[in-house]
């Protein structure tokens, strides 16, 4: 339906768990391609899970994307199209040139920081969406930077979250995304961590996940 929340499952390393999002009615998954984190996975086997999920894929699965962070532009539209991806996460401190570059549509992670005001943000937010990309708040992390898996104040989004195109990260589960949904009315969540039980993707949690999402 239209008028759903858009659930966004990053971090997906088996087609098990990409075939599981897609029949909880997740509108797009995220393969990590970010070099030295926890949840990367290599071209190699990012194409061999997006080939053996479209075997069994239902007909409108989710979009697949890959999450990038300042790697270079002509390699990253490259390993877009070994691997079939529709979209490309740009999670790091890819400038405008840089964003020119790449070849399909980008959807632009948004760290947020203690200091960020409301208006900051505000300002940040809009100028991405006016360029056609969709945004992905986040909580910022120099330990994580690609997403720290941690909840921001949510009231700096405000206003903002609820924006035609944005994607509310950071720290989000099966427990607390209908909260965040009730208060800031997101367009979308987005979800790694939080649906994982001992750094692996947990089938129920993406299934609770998504409902509690849909149900606020």
């Amino acid at each position: 339906m239209s008028g759903d929340v858009k659930v966004e499952i990053c971090g997906i390393s088996t087609a098990e768990a990409m075939l599981a999002a897609a029949e909880s009615g997740v509108d797009y998954v995220g393969l990590i391609l970010v070099e030295g984190v926890r949840r990367q996975i290599q071209p190699e086997e990012a194409a061999e899970i997006v080939a053996e999920y479209r075997k069994s894929a239902p007909a409108n699965g989710p979009k697949i994307g890959g999450l990038f962070r300042d790697q270079p532009a002509e390699w990253v539209n490259s390993v877009a199209d070994r691997i079939g991806l529709e979209y490309v996460q740009l999670t790091g401190n890819e400038d405008e040139a840089y964003t020119a570059k790449i070849a399909r549509p980008v959807f632009r992670q948004v760290h947020i920081r203690p200091e960020t005001t409301h208006e900051e943000l505000s300002s940040t937010v809009q100028a991405h969406l006016d360029a056609g990309r969709i945004v992905v708040l986040d909580r910022y992390d120099p330990k994580t930077p690609g997403g720290a898996g941690k909840v921001f104040d949510w009231s700096v989004a405000e206003g903002v979250a609820s924006r035609e195109g944005v994607l509310l990260a950071g720290g989000l589960n099966p427990d607390n995304v209908a909260e965040a949904v009730r208060m800031l009315r997101p367009w979308g969540v987005d979800v790694s961590s939080g649906v994982e039980t001992d750094g692996v993707k947990d089938l129920g949690k993406i299934r609770a996940f998504t409902e509690a999402a849909r149900s606020a």
